[in-house]
């Protein structure tokens, strides 16, 4: 088992280990500007069951789980070094809100697949509880249609993720790759006066089931804010996450002024400075469990947002910092690879312009509820988007992977039809919404691309690891 040691993770035989990797975003916390759906989760889920019925739906979502993320996906994280996938997932996989503290065992399925998958290359997981009953954050990615972090308000809410923290570290306590346990992401206590306590009685509930694995704990306020932890708990990494403002989909030029603020590389490391400065003072290790930029299809702007990643990247990498990149596959916005077939970018800017405009008088976030999920649903509409199994070779001059997407069944499952406005309700009304594996792809096999920025090797990444 790691453990911590230190301002270091170690094995048994106390030989240090620097987490890097991905996030495994749009999986089993699906996001709507990962997979290209408006709204959150449970919302996208009720719409499918509400066309498809309930039986279709279910071969739906478990032939999207086991197509997003397989043996040769796996085997490109291993191939560019990667020691770590932090895998974020929804708690609506074990237990649902009408059966309260019932556990569904099914839930570990697709879960320990993955696990296996990546522990058999060597690769570390960290589990993270990215939706919490109740919503533990105001937005979208804790499947919150609300912006109540309702969580921090009822108990109710928090006995459930204690049980359902007992009842997975217990499932896992003896598996040596999995890294640890990251109980709550992004926490957005309002007040400040409930996640302290609640974290207290958090770890020991977790420490009686597993006193092995360690513990990644997420500062309050989106991992930004350590104040609330009133001690340091043994065997634990202390969470933050460094999204850099000129990053964001709002972002300005790099370097240059976002929203009036300077951002450049001297920023980007005063940021991180200040972001990390209770690692510090507590000798704890330092990991960053979420960052990167968001893509714009723009060749100028990207390569600027290209810029911002190495830059981040040549800053952990001097201070010995692990990381998890956000987010490993998506619709081509901001992960590490997207699916092929992407929207040339001058249309992908116009339908953003649109967007914006219409929520401007709403005043809405940037991100899922506005900016991020706007894009990639107005993207995407009327396409077929191929999210299926990665492959894996060497690549091409052009930077494309050796090999096609197989034919089959496995292709079929990683094929998602977004229909225009018109089209989806002619079909609701039918009820012919086709589930993956009845949609025809056009031409050769479903081939995602890897994101490939100039001047740097594969991804981007790979001269870091």
């Amino acid at each position: 088992m790691l453990h911590v040691s230190g301002t270091q993770l170690v094995t048994e035989d106390d030989a240090p280990v620097r987490l890097r990797g991905v996030g495994l975003g749009g999986w089993m916390n699906m996001e709507n500007f990962i997979t290209g759906y408006p709204a959150n989760e449970s919302a996208m889920r009720q719409a499918v069951r509400g066309v498809l019925g309930d039986d279709r739906a279910e071969l739906f979502f478990d032939r999207l789980l086991t197509s997003f993320f397989t043996e040769r996906d796996a085997d490109l994280l291993a191939e560019l070094g990667m020691n770590c996938v932090r895998i974020p997932v929804n708690y609506r996989h074990w237990e649902s809100d009408d059966r309260p503290m019932e556990i569904d065992p099914r839930g570990f399925r697709h879960l320990d697949r993955v696990i296996g998958l990546l522990g058999e290359r060597g690769i570390y997981s960290v589990i993270d509880l990215h939706a919490l009953p109740g919503s533990q954050n105001q937005h979208w990615h804790s499947d919150n249609p609300t912006h109540v972090a309702a969580f921090w308000q009822h108990r109710h809410f928090q006995d459930r993720a204690v049980h359902l923290w007992e009842v997975i570290a217990d499932h896992y306590r003896e598996n040596p790759w999995v890294a640890g346990y990251n109980p709550v992401n992004e926490p957005g206590d309002v007040s400040g006066k409930v996640i302290g306590p609640f974290y207290d009685r958090l770890v020991k509930a977790i420490r009686a089931a597993d006193p092995k694995h360690v513990l990644f704990l997420d500062g309050n306020t989106y991992a930004t804010d350590f104040s609330i932890f009133r001690e340091v708990y043994e065997n634990t990494v202390f969470v933050l996450h460094d999204y850099a403002l000129a990053g964001f989909a709002h972002g300005g030029p790099y370097p240059g002024y976002t929203r009036g603020e300077w951002c450049d590389r001297d920023e980007l490391e005063r940021t991180f400075a200040k972001r990390s400065r209770f690692q510090r003072e507590t000798g704890t290790p330092l990991w960053v469990g979420e960052f990167g930029p968001v893509y714009t299809g723009d060749p100028e702007v990207d390569g600027q947002r290209y810029q911002i990643l190495r830059d981040q990247l040549a800053i952990y990498d001097a201070q010995d910092v692990g990381w998890s990149l956000w987010t490993y596959k998506d619709v081509g916005l901001q992960g590490l690879v997207h699916a092929s077939g992407g929207v040339p970018g001058p249309v992908r800017r116009r339908h953003r312009q649109e967007a914006a405009a219409r929520r401007g008088p709403l005043g809405l976030h940037h991100g899922g509820g506005g900016r991020r999920a706007g894009s990639a649903a107005h993207a995407h509409r009327g396409r077929v988007l191929r999210l299926g199994p990665l492959p894996v070779g060497r690549p091409l001059p052009d930077g494309r992977p050796d090999q096609a997407h197989p034919d089959g069944a496995g292709a079929a499952a990683g094929v998602r039809r977004a229909l225009p406005r018109a089209e989806r309700r002619r079909a609701g009304r039918a009820g012919r919404l086709v589930p993956a594996g009845a949609v025809r792809t056009q031409g050769a096999a479903a081939r995602p691309a890897v994101r490939e920025p100039p001047g740097l090797s594969r991804c981007g990444i790979v001269g870091w690891i």
